[in-house]
């Protein structure tokens, strides 16, 4: 169990101290230790939370407490379960039950990095939410760069690009936009601020935490559009492509069809062809042969399907 203060920055400290301070507090603790100790912290619930079926982002608003999961997905991997835990929060403090690190890391990192001019649970609450999305609009950037250089290269031909590429990039970009969503759905639950837990006047650091989640939300929105058009355009170059083999195929049939009646027409032997006698017969089929082909190509390239 891992418990904190919430004053000018996050002040590590024991149980006891929670129990009799008056700052609000922070405690990270496992399953287990959420089932024995869960009736100390008077929030009047019973939650078994277990982070192998969490799903989703989620807030719920109980009686005297509102308490939720988190689901964060993986950056690096997003077809990995990512990481999970579960929450349980009043007007005294928040509790993370958590079998991993993931809550921990997140406020070790507040922590550290985070020294507050007006410290507040408000406040707190908002860096910790802002913590999960810190690196996300760099992330999204480099999808952003990452479908330019895509697009460039099909159109230059200068590299390979995959459809399973493309598909990686959307389903990672869906991935985000339902996190972003999830997220925003429980920071509407925190401003509803139905049992009156935060302050009013701190109420904007909700607000201010929504919009950033929106405006990831639109880049995603405007990304997924751009892995559409990317998608279009290799296409296109895949068609235009076959198109292009298909017309050199094409011409090259036609260019062989008047040889091939030719051969036809003297491979049948009869007694009585006049040519078969000639001495410069051979000569003269060779000659008419290549001229076909020539008038041929000449009559393609001007028609420019060459």
């Amino acid at each position: 169990m891992i418990c904190y203060m919430i004053s000018e920055q996050l002040t590590r400290c024991h149980l006891e101290e929670v129990k009799n301070g008056h700052n609000p507090y922070v405690i990270i603790l496992t399953r287990s230790e959420w089932m024995d100790s869960s009736e100390s912290f008077d929030m009047g619930i019973e939650l078994e939370p277990d982070v192998q079926e969490i799903m989703m982002t989620k807030a719920d608003v109980n009686y005297d407490s509102i308490t939720g999961t988190f689901r964060i997905p993986d950056r690096n991997d997003f077809e990995s379960p990512g990481r999970s835990f579960a929450f349980a929060l009043d007007e005294k403090g928040i509790v993370f039950i958590d079998d991993g690190i993931a809550a921990t890391e997140i406020v070790e990192k507040i922590a550290v990095a985070k020294r507050w001019r007006k410290p507040s649970y408000e406040r707190f609450m908002y860096d910790f939410l802002d913590c999960i999305i810190s690196s996300d609009q760099a992330l999204l950037k480099r999808y952003e760069d990452v479908l330019d250089h895509m697009e460039e290269s099909i159109q230059l031909e200068t590299g390979t690009v995959t459809v399973e590429e493309l598909n990686e990039i959307r389903s990672a970009i869906r991935e985000l936009r339902n996190h972003y969503e999830q997220m925003l759905d429980l920071t509407e639950v925190l401003e509803e601020n139905e049992n009156h837990f935060f302050s009013e006047d701190n109420l904007r650091y909700f607000r201010l935490f929504a919009g950033k989640i929106e405006r990831l939300k639109d880049m995603c929105i405007s990304l997924r559009d751009h892995t559409i058009q990317v998608r279009d355009v290799y296409k296109t170059h895949l068609d235009i492509k076959q198109n292009n083999i298909m017309t050199v195929l094409t011409v090259v049939t036609t260019i062989f069809m008047p040889l091939t009646v030719i051969v036809g027409w003297y491979g049948m032997n009869f007694r009585y062809m006049p040519e078969l006698e000639y001495q410069g017969s051979y000569i003269i089929v060779i000659l008419i042969s290549a001229a076909i082909v020539l008038g041929e190509i000449m009559f393609f390239k001007k028609k420019k399907w060459l």
